[in-house]
């Protein structure tokens, strides 16, 4: 089912999703992989060298690679667009696949890191067939906002939390332009929301990680969530946190505000 708190689409792509995407970035385990495709997670994020989740989806994918996506890409500061190619047909050989759903120009902070000459490239590879969507993944929000504004991607890989909510004036009214798909990491902003911060009374409440996701989720413009859990258990709090829905008016709230307490704690994380 589609479009519902659980299941959306990503962006114009067309590409159905998940709303729950998983890394295996913390190495949870091969049995981790294989129970979230069990609980319909099909959206994978892996770099090159992440062996446990490539042999993962080998396992998984087989005949049915049209269930999962797959998304991947070069990191920019060791790759352009002359080994763009290069990278894809590695990549593709590593995941056993013919196409690449995701392809992603990794770690752009300003706009001469994403050249027109890398932007054109992967053009040709979507073109080709060879990767269903393009995008990058970023913390410039500016640079993201003007990138979903001129459709120059299909998809943006950017960070989103109760902490960091800088993308809901500086990037979210810019996708509905060209209907470009966002996919948020780091919900719990590497555990900072999940610990009371200088100045937070003793007695007060203190996020949990369900809260941190479904506050991300909650945003109708963001349509995958990565989580990267380091066991099986805590992927199972994740996906029952992701069922749970929406959060109310009055925990929305609360998250605000505790994400304001935590991003005052280094101001130059924002």
């Amino acid at each position: 089912m589609l479009d519902d708190f659980t299941h959306t689409r990503l962006g114009s792509t067309g590409i159905g999703v998940h709303r729950l995407g998983l890394s295996a970035s913390y190495l949870p385990g091969r049995k981790t992989v294989h129970r979230a495709v069990e609980a319909g997670i099909d959206y994978f994020f892996a770099y090159g060298f992440d062996v446990q989740m490539m042999r993962a989806l080998r396992d998984i994918v087989g005949a049915e690679r049209e269930r999962y996506r797959i998304a991947t890409g070069p990191y920019n500061l060791i790759f352009t667009h002359t080994s763009l190619r290069k990278t894809l047909e590695r990549r593709l050989r590593q995941f056993r696949t013919e196409y690449i759903d995701v392809f992603l120009f990794l770690g752009v902070m300003k706009d001469k890191e994403f050249p027109p000459s890398v932007q054109e490239e992967m053009v040709k590879l979507r073109e080709e067939g060879k990767v269903r969507a393009i995008g990058l993944s970023t913390h410039d929000r500016k640079l993201a906002g003007r990138l979903a504004a001129s459709g120059a991607v299909d998809v943006l890989m950017i960070r989103y939390n109760a902490a960091h909510r800088g993308a809901e004036t500086e990037v979210f009214p810019f996708v509905g332009a060209h209907g470009t798909g966002v996919v948020s990491y780091t919900a719990t902003r590497w555990t900072a929301l999940l610990r009371r911060p200088k100045g937070w009374p003793r007695d007060g409440r203190v996020p949990t990680a369900a809260e941190c996701y479904r506050f991300v989720l909650s945003n109708p413009h963001v349509h995958v969530c990565m989580t990267a859990p380091r066991s099986q258990e805590q992927l199972e709090e994740n996906l029952a946190a992701v069922a749970q829905g929406p959060l109310g008016e009055e925990d929305m709230a609360f998250m605000r505000t505790f994400g304001d307490a935590v991003h005052a704690q280094k101001k130059w994380f924002m």
